[in-house]
């Protein structure tokens, strides 16, 4: 599924680019409240007033470009999710033939990686989607993987890495026959 790459990259670009903004803005607001005012001279309320207000004006100046970068990712990522929305199954949970066809095709074992790119090998305890259901993964067999309930909670909602997806297909090779499909993964299309 080589769109899977395309939309890991994306997301993670995203999240990568948002944090960088994030450390931009507050760059900008410490940069800002450490720079040196114009003196002002004179004593009271009105000289404080004023020292506050220069402040305020520097901040405000200073972070209008990230704030603003801030919104527009805010405004990408609302756009990612409304689709992932409008791809979801109408249908979350696994028939009864698609687990009991999983769970033989994994051997009742956990097909999720355990660490350096090795099989779980914990008994299976779960139907999951490989790609998941709320990003717009569907509910088939082919996007059916068997998990023990430990890999079933570290994996959550997030989606797989490209590598990921090739180290599956690659240990599928191993316990499955070689006339059956080894492809994992697979995504709803737009409503």
């Amino acid at each position: 599924m080589p769109e899977l790459g395309r939309i890991y990259w994306t997301r993670l670009g995203l999240r990568l680019t948002y944090s960088a903004v994030l450390i931009w803005l507050a760059v900008a607001v410490m940069s800002a409240l450490t720079a040196k005012a114009a003196p002002v001279s004179g004593a009271g309320p009105s000289v404080a007033g004023e020292v506050l207000r220069g402040i305020i004006d520097r901040v405000v100046s200073a972070t209008a470009l990230p704030l603003v970068a801030v919104v527009v990712l805010g405004i990408a990522a609302a756009v990612i999710t409304r689709q992932d929305v409008r791809r979801r199954d109408p249908v979350r949970r696994f028939t009864r033939q698609q687990r009991s066809e999983g769970m033989a095709r994994a051997g009742g074992t956990c097909e999720l990686e355990a660490g350096f790119g090795r099989r779980c090998g914990r008994p299976a305890e779960h139907g999951d989607h490989f790609y998941p259901w709320s990003k717009g993964g569907s509910t088939s067999l082919q996007n059916f993987v068997a998990a023990c309930a430990r890999c079933n909670r570290a994996k959550r909602a997030r989606i797989p890495s490209p590598g990921q997806q090739q180290r599956m297909e690659r240990r599928r090779r191993e316990y499955l026959p070689p006339s059956s499909s080894v492809s994992v993964g697979e995504r709803q299309p737009l409503r």
